[in-house]
């Protein structure tokens, strides 16, 4: 009997009475909202998990018993959907069935009562579906007249939940959490780690943070041995991440046809599966008694594997695998428990997997207007690096060149647009071709910057730009500065020491339509070398950005030729860490070697097309001749096969066109192979073993590589990587 004297009391008794009269574990009333036309969650009564089941709020087309009750005005069961009807797909990660009956007094709808009983107790039979109904009507006619004395019938902002009673039926409830015997103390005690959960994933940033998060809340108080993330792209399952012992579910896992059975397709396709360790066929009635493949992840000992959907907005992004050293039960409420950690992973997956995308996709922009190579230069060795803002997923607007001109003469400069936008990279890419163009004219560099902000005012953006431009004369060393608001060059001489090229600071472009602008020139010795950088690679709040970048360069050893591409690997490493960059960074460094009454230095460079079948013997080639003609022939052999083999990964691997350059020293060679991928040579795109690596580099051919030249490097740039390793020349 459904009796109270105001709203609340009147929906309490009619979820008490439902919950009684078919032993259900919860119980739920929804409310119709006619004017936003939807129906909203008034009241719910049982235990935790299972009563954070409900929807807050749904349409009146959802797919759940509850909007089919007040649509239908009979009562609704949401079982298994139906494959032949698509209408009917959904995704069920809970193991409850859900019988709910219509609230309606004559043409008035209220809403609907819904209950929830565990799937393995069988259907709802016809008695329990009328008996429900007349539940349904009771409660409709009390709401009537509540409505004929004056009171509102309408759901509050938010729902009203009710704790189970002593003498509602806690047979379903689980073992081993909270305090034995006591109603509603296990489904709490699984609030705590969902809510960490929760908690963690709302800050996560990147995939190891999601699985960071999932081992600490996740496998720890289930007692699960590993965890296993995956995702589907071009009809395959590809791992995301992975902890514990999931060696042998990656390798089982990864690349995975999602036509084949096995169930972590069954899952991705939004059926849970706890799958034993010899499971039988999977039948679900659904292949029409034709064969079909079984396919099944390889589990030790007696184990047990779960195998969840991970569901972000409204669609399945991922699979969750978890397994267990051996065979336990999942009761109703752990199972509701995995099937909300796994929405949370779901979400968590669909948010960092949008930013990566986003992130990648602000990179390749960025990266695309940078040069795609730097020129090689008979004596100027250099190198450069880009580094992208990680605390925000725009466009930067940093970028360098390096600009070789006809009369002996290079041209570097740096820059920096303000702000974090597609504008920022659009106007980077204008003015970096400005001042190329008109550094190409042959103009001092007070004069390129000075007819850039011309350009730049022209454009109609209120974005500013500071940018740095040495004009650097090869043959006598000559080196002119101008600056547009940005910091000056730093220099470190070959006695060690570290200095600025000092020049007039002036105006960044954009601050004043027609500024005059001014230069500075100094003298280069041989063997200086040449650091210009923009502000997002030293300290984001300092004071003084020449000491940052003084720190950074650092002293060099006296009379020795420092190694470009370690160096730039040593100075952007001691930028922060990546998840704390908050502006993009560009370094740029250059190696005057001088002329003087020197000879010539020597130095090759060969450029290879993609996909370049005879790639491989230009390669041997081009460096069995250089070496020919600077008289170091028993070097020929060695450098030919190390040059194959790193020229065959770059092909191969890289899919890009490929830089050889050859650079002999007086003690040693140096050998540089450059390619578009950021990538590590090789890289192996899972470890085999929880200890190894994930960027593991493996093959014969750099074992080869370290054999013959003891020390390489591999240094991502702007644009790709360059593969760089030096050999001794033996004393005559």
């Amino acid at each position: 009997m459904i009796s109270g004297a105001d709203l609340a009391g009147v929906l309490h008794s009619a979820v008490r009475e439902a919950m009684h009269r078919l032993r259900a574990v919860t119980a739920a009333v929804y409310l119709l909202d006619e004017r936003h036309g939807e129906l909203r969650l008034a009241m719910a009564s049982g235990s935790p998990p299972s009563l954070f089941t409900f929807a807050g709020r749904m349409g009146l087309d959802a797919p759940r018993a509850t909007a089919r009750a007040v649509a239908s005005g009979t009562t609704a069961v949401l079982v298994d959907p139906d494959p032949a009807d698509p209408a009917q797909e959904h995704v069920r990660p809970y193991p409850y069935t859900a019988l709910s009956a219509p609230v309606t007094s004559g043409n008035r709808r209220f809403g609907a009562l819904t209950v929830l009983r565990v799937e393995d107790r069988g259907s709802f039979s016809a008695a329990e579906r009328d008996g429900l109904g007349e539940v349904g009507d009771e409660l409709a006619r009390v709401l009537a007249g509540l409505v004929e004395d004056g009171v509102t019938v309408a759901a509050g902002p938010m729902p009203m939940l009710i704790p189970p009673e002593a003498d509602i039926d806690t047979s379903v409830y689980t073992p081993g959490w909270g305090v034995p015997g006591v109603p509603g103390s296990a489904g709490t005690s699984m609030m705590y780690p969902l809510r960490r959960l929760a908690d963690l994933l709302n800050r996560a940033r990147a995939m190891e943070d999601v699985v960071a998060a999932g081992r600490y809340c996740v496998m720890a108080p289930l007692g699960a041995r590993a965890l296993v993330l995956a995702s589907a792209t071009e009809g395959r399952l590809w791992v995301l991440g992975h902890c514990g012992a999931s060696s042998d579910i990656v390798r089982g896992l990864h690349g995975v046809r999602m036509s084949d059975r096995t169930p972590a397709t069954e899952a991705f396709r939004g059926r849970p599966l706890f799958v034993p360790r010899d499971p039988s066929p999977l039948d679900d009635g659904r292949s029409g008694g034709q064969p079909h493949t079984e396919v099944y992840l390889p589990l030790t000992g007696d184990g047990q594997l779960i195998e969840l959907p991970v569901v972000g907005r409204q669609h399945v992004v991922g699979v969750c695998c978890l397994a267990f050293d051996g065979p336990r039960d999942f009761p109703p409420e752990e199972r509701v428990l995995l099937g909300m950690m796994a929405g949370l992973l779901g979400a968590a997956v669909d948010r960092v997997e949008l930013g990566a995308r986003q992130r990648a996709a602000a990179e390749y922009l960025q990266r695309s207007l940078l040069p795609p190579a730097l020129p090689d230069l008979p004596r100027l060795a250099t190198t450069a690096r880009y580094r992208p803002a990680t605390v925000t997923s725009g466009v930067g607007g940093d970028w360098y060149d390096v600009i070789r001109l006809a009369d002996d003469h290079a041209v570097l400069v740096v820059g920096d647009v303000e702000g974090h936008s597609m504008e920022s990279a659009a106007v980077m890419g204008q003015v970096r071709t400005a001042t190329a163009s008109y550094a190409t004219e042959g103009h001092r560099p007070a004069a390129v910057i000075e007819r850039t902000g011309r350009l730049l005012a022209r454009l109609r953006t209120d974005l500013t730009v500071t940018c740095c431009v040495v004009s650097l004369d090869t043959v006598d060393g000559t080196a002119e500065v101008a600056l547009a608001g940005h910091p000056p060059p730093l220099v470190r001489g070959p006695d060690g020491r570290v200095g600025v090229l000092d020049a007039p600071a002036n105006l960044p472009l954009g601050v004043c339509p027609a500024g005059v602008y001014r230069g500075r020139e100094h003298l280069l010795e041989s063997g200086a070398l040449l650091m210009l950088y923009t502000n997002g690679l030293v300290d984001w709040d300092t004071a003084d950005a020449d000491a940052c970048g003084r720190a950074l360069l650092g002293p060099g050893d006296q009379g020795s030729a420092p190694d470009l591409e370690r160096l730039a690997d040593l100075v952007v490493s001691e930028v922060s860490a990546p998840w704390q960059r908050r502006d993009d960074a560009v370094l740029l460094l250059a190696l005057y070697e001088g002329a003087g009454d020197r000879d010539e230095p020597r130095a090759g460079s060969l450029h290879l097309c993609r996909h370049d079948l005879r790639g491989v013997r230009t390669a041997r080639t081009f460096v069995h001749d250089r070496l020919s003609s600077w008289g170091l022939e028993d070097m020929s052999d060695a450098l030919e096969l190390v040059v194959s083999e790193t020229v065959t990964n770059a092909l191969v691997h890289a899919g890009s066109d490929v830089d050889v350059r050859l650079r002999a020293f007086a003690d040693h060679i140096r050998l540089e192979v450059r390619d578009s991928d950021t990538n590590p040579p090789v890289p192996s795109p899972l470890s085999l073993a929880e200890e190894e690596n994930a960027e593991a580099e493996h093959g014969r051919g750099l074992l080869i590589v370290e054999a013959l030249a003891g020390m390489w490097n591999s240094s991502p740039n702007g644009l790709g990587k360059t593969v760089s390793l030096t050999m001794p020349i033996a004393p005559a």
